[in-house]
C-alpha cells in the first residue's frame, strides 16, 4: 500500500524563468539539442593547477597553453604558443597536455583516437618550455598511457601491448617488455574488463624517484573471444577481442617492477591464487614499497599488500571483508602520508563510506569521519596543516558538498554553501580549490575559492545556456519522495522510502490529466535523483523539457540498490539483481498514477543499458501498468555480461543460477504488454548486441509484437555524426505515437 507522503521540495522558479514565461516562449526542437548543441554546458578546458598555486593554466584550442593568476581577472600570457613549435601536425590536433614535476617540460597529446571507454591512442611530444625543443615520442606513432618520470629523465608508454621508455636527454628508446601480443599478453595497459569495471587504463606507475616502473601484465590467453562484424566493406570486417563473460575465465594478472638502471624486472609474489583481481597499485611515499590491492574473484575480500621492489616479497597489512561485496575501488580509496607512518583508507565498515587512519602495519588508529551519511570522494590531504578535504552527502543524499576535518577527526567545517552538487579540484598546496557546482535552477558554474570557502573569482557561468533555456519558459524539476510497503510471496516487508524528481509542463494545470514518461537507470551504486543541473546530462534534460512542452510529465525514481544512502540500501539487491528494483519502479508508477493530475492509462518508461534492462523487466513483469517502453542497449540476461561487474552483484552463475534466471527479461518475454521499442548498436563492445538478439527471439516465440531498431557499427553510446539526432527523433516519434 502506497503512503502518499508527497514531499515536494520544489523551490521557487528563478526570476529569469519567470520572466521568460511571462514573455515570449519558444519550442525546443530535437535539432536544438543534438545538431546545434544549444544547451551544452562549457567547463574550463584542460585546467591545471601550477606548483605555485597562485597560478593555473588552461588549454586554448589550436593556440597554446594559457597562464592565469588566481587573483587577476586577465590572462597573464601563454606558457606555450603552439605557433612557436613544429610538431608536423596542425595545432588544433593538440587535445591534452601534462607538465613535468618541475614544470620545465610539457607533454602534448595530439590526434587522440578512442579504443574503448577510457583508453586512447595518441601522438605525443615532449616540449622543453625554455628552448621550445620538441622530442617526438616513438617516432610520432600513436602510443598509449604516456607517463613522464618524476625526475624528468624519461617518459614511459605502451605500444603494441609492450612497455617502452624514452630517455629525454638522449632520445634513446628502451623496450621494457617484449612478450606483448594482441589478444594474448598486455603489458602496462588494462584489458577490456579492467578498463570498463575498475575504471582505469594507466597500468604502469613510476616510483617517486623515477628509478623504477611498477606495471601490470595481463595474460589473456585463456579468455574467450568475442567477435563483432563491422559493416561498410564488401565483406564485413570481423572485430575480435577478449571479453570474459560471467562465470568464464579471466585474464591472469601479475604485477612486475622494472629497474631502469639495471634493466632487471622483478615479479611481485601475490601468492598461488591466480583467479583474483588487482584493482589498484600505488607506490608509498619514499618508494620503498609498491602497494597492491588484491581482490578475490567474488569481490568480498580485499587485501592491501606491500611489495618489496628489490625481491618481490609481499606482506599483507590490511584485509577488508564484506558479507556482500566491496564497493567499487577508486583512486581515492587510499592515501599514504608523507611521514611514512600511516595511511588513510576509505571503508564501509560502519554501514556508510567513511575515512579511517591506519598505521603502516595496517592497524586502525582512528575513524576520522562518522555518521549516517557517506564520504563521496577524498579530495586531498594537507599534511602541513593536518587537514583532510572530502566531499560528502551529509547535507542530503541529493547533494555533494566540500568539507575539511583535522587528523583527529575534529574541527569539521563545510566549505561550500551554495545548494547543489559540487565537484572539487584542489590546488597544489591547498591554497585554492576549483569548484564546479550546479543545482536544478542553475547550469554549471566554475569558481575559484580559497581554503576557507570564500569565492575568489568565477571562471565559467554558462550564461549562454542560461539565456537559451530562459527563452523556453520552462519549469524547474521538483523533488519528491514516497513510501510504500512491499510484499513478497504474500508477506509484507519493511517500508521502502524512495526519492524522485519530476518535470511538469510550464503551463501545468492540476485539474488536468497528464501522461507520464518515467526515466530509469537503477543500477547498483548509481544515482539519478540529484540536486544538479540537468542531473548530469544536458542532452537528456532538454529532451525531457521538450517532452514537457508537448504535454508530458517526465519522472525519475531512484530504486533500492542505488547510491548515496548507505550500504544497506545499496546492497539489498545483492545476488538477485532486478527483483527489488523492478518492484520499486512498478510501485513508483502506481504512486504516480494515483496523483490527481496523472492519466493512469498513459504511463511509459525508458532507460539505457542497466536502464534498458529495467525497462524490459517493467514491460514484462509490470502486468500492463506501462503503456509504452523504450529499452536502449539493454542487458537481457546477465550471463551475457562481463565477469567483474556481474559477479560483484550476482556471484558466478555456477554459484547462483536462480539469481541469474529469475529476473532475466528473456525468461519473461511471454508477459510483454504495451508498446515496446528496443534499440541497440551492432558494434556495442560493452552490452553485446547478443542481448537484443536473444530477447528478440524469445519475444518472437511468444508472438509478441514490438519494434526493433539497430544502429550499424555503433557502440554502447550510439553516437557519431547524425546518430543521436536520429535516435532521439525516433524516440520522440515513438512516444508521441504510443503514449
Amino acid at each position: 500500500m502506497i503512503k502518499k507522503s508527497f514531499l515536494l521540495l520544489c523551490l521557487s522558479l528563478p526570476f529569469w524563468l519567470v520572466e521568460a514565461q511571462v514573455n515570449d516562449t519558444q519550442p525546443i526542437k530535437v535539432s536544438n539539442i543534438w545538431v546545434t548543441y544549444d544547451y551544452y554546458s562549457i567547463l574550463p578546458d584542460g585546467f591545471r593547477w601550477m606548483n605555485d598555486d597562485n597560478f593555473y593554466t588552461e588549454l586554448e584550442s589550436g593556440k597554446g597553453i594559457a597562464k592565469f593568476s588566481v587573483e587577476d581577472e586577465k590572462k597573464l600570457g601563454q606558457i606555450l604558443n603552439f605557433r612557436n613549435i613544429d610538431l608536423g601536425l596542425p595545432a588544433r590536433s593538440i587535445q591534452g597536455y601534462e607538465f613535468s614535476a618541475d614544470e620545465k617540460l610539457v607533454l602534448l597529446k595530439a590526434n587522440q583516437e578512442s579504443i574503448y571507454r577510457r583508453s586512447k591512442r595518441q601522438s605525443c611530444f615532449v616540449v622543453n618550455l625554455e628552448t621550445n625543443k620538441v622530442i617526438k615520442i616513438h617516432s610520432g606513432k600513436k602510443i598509449i598511457n604516456p607517463s613522464l618520470s618524476p625526475d624528468n629523465q624519461n617518459i614511459a608508454y605502451v605500444y603494441d601491448n609492450n612497455i617502452y621508455y624514452t630517455d629525454l636527454n638522449t632520445g634513446k628508446e628502451v623496450m621494457v617488455t617484449n612478450d606483448g601480443k594482441y589478444n594474448e599478453v598486455i603489458n602496462g595497459l588494462t584489458d577490456w574488463v579492467y578498463e570498463e569495471e575498475f575504471a582505469f587504463v594507466d597500468a604502469l606507475k613510476w616510483s617517486p624517484d623515477g628509478k623504477k616502473i611498477g606495471f601490470y601484465r595481463f595474460d589473456e590467453s585463456e579468455v574467450k573471444m568475442w567477435t563483432m562484424p563491422l559493416y561498410g566493406q564488401l565483406y564485413p570486417e570481423q572485430y575480435t577481442f577478449k571479453y570474459p563473460k560471467a562465470g568464464e575465465a579471466n585474464s591472469k594478472v601479475s604485477i612486475h617492477i622494472f629497474d631502469v638502471a639495471s634493466g632487471k624486472t622483478t615479479e611481485a609474489d601475490l601468492g598461488p591464487e591466480s583467479d583474483q583481481y588487482v584493482p589498484r597499485i600505488k607506490w608509498n611515499r619514499d618508494g620503498s614499497n609498491l602497494a597492491v590491492m588484491v581482490l578475490n574473484r567474488l569481490q568480498n575480500k580485499l587485501d592491501l599488500v606491500m611489495v618489496n621492489p628489490e625481491n618481490g616479497a609481499a606482506k599483507t597489512i590490511l584485509t577488508e571483508n564484506s558479507n556482500t561485496y566491496i564497493t567499487e575501488v577508486s583512486d581515492d580509496k587510499w592515501h599514504f602520508l608523507e611521514d611514512g607512518k600511516g595511511f588513510l583508507w576509505m571503508s564501509e565498515d560502519s554501514g556508510y563510506m567513511h575515512i579511517f587512519h591506519h598505521d603502516m602495519e595496517g592497524k586502525r588508529r582512528a575513524m576520522l569521519t562518522s555518521g549516517e551519511w557517506e564520504v563521496d570522494k577524498l579530495i586531498g590531504v594537507d599534511e602541513d596543516n593536518k587537514t583532510i578535504y572530502y566531499t560528502s552527502t551529509e547535507v542530503s543524499p541529493l547533494e555533494r558538498h566540500l568539507y575539511k576535518i583535522n587528523f583527529k577527526g575534529k574541527a569539521k567545517k563545510r566549505l561550500t554553501e551554495v545548494e547543489g552538487t559540487h565537484s572539487i579540484t584542489k590546488s597544489s598546496n591547498f591554497t585554492y580549490f576549483l569548484d564546479t557546482y550546479s543545482n536544478t535552477k542553475n547550469p554549471p558554474v566554475s569558481i575559484l575559492m580559497d581554503a576557507k570557502g570564500k569565492e575568489v573569482k568565477k571562471l565559467r557561468e554558462n550564461e549562454q545556456v542560461r539565456e537559451k533555456v530562459a527563452r523556453h519558459g520552462l519549469r524547474d524539476p521538483e523533488f519528491f519522495n514516497f513510501t510504500y510497503t512491499p510484499s513478497y510471496r504474500g508477506e509484507k516487508q519493511e517500508d521502502v522510502n524512495l526519492n524522485g524528481f519530476m518535470i511538469k509542463p510550464a503551463d501545468f494545470d492540476e485539474s488536468k490529466k497528464y501522461p507520464v514518461l518515467m526515466f530509469v537507470y537503477g543500477g547498483p551504486g548509481s544515482q539519478e535523483v540529484l540536486n544538479k543541473w540537468a542531473h548530469g546530462d544536458d542532452f537528456n534534460y532538454m529532451w525531457f523539457q521538450m517532452l514537457a512542452q508537448k504535454g508530458y510529465i517526465v519522472a525519475c525514481v531512484d530504486n533500492r540498490g542505488t547510491g548515496g544512502r548507505g550500504k544497506k540500501f545499496r546492497d539489498c539487491t545483492y545476488a538477485n539483481l532486478g527483483r527489488l528494483e523492478t518492484l520499486d519502479q512498478i510501485n513508483a508508477a502506481r504512486y504516480l498514477s494515483d496523483l490527481p493530475y496523472v492519466d493512469s492509462d498513459r504511463i511509459g518508461i525508458w532507460g539505457w543499458s542497466y536502464g534498458g534492462y529495467m525497462t524490459s523487466l517493467c514491460m514484462t513483469k509490470g502486468q500492463g501498468l506501462f503503456k509504452a517502453g523504450i529499452a536502449i542497449a539493454p542487458v537481457t540476461n546477465w550471463r551475457f555480461y562481463d565477469t567483474i561487474y556481474t559477479e560483484r552483484f550476482l556471484k558466478r552463475p555456477q554459484d547462483n543460477q536462480r539469481g541469474y534466471d529469475e529476473n532475466s527479461p528473456i525468461n519473461f518475454a511471454d508477459q510483454l504488454k504495451g508498446n515496446f521499442l528496443v534499440v541497440h548498436g551492432t558494434g556495442d563492445d560493452n552490452v553485446h548486441f547478443q542481448n537484443t538478439i536473444e530477447f528478440t527471439n524469445a519475444l518472437i516465440s511468444y508472438n509478441k509484437q514490438f519494434e526493433l531498431f539497430f544502429y550499424p557499427n555503433r557502440t554502447h553510446g550510439i553516437f557519431g555524426g547524425n546518430t543521436r539526432y536520429h535516435l532521439y527523433t525516433k524516440m520522440t516519434n515513438f512516444i508521441l505515437d504510443n503514449l
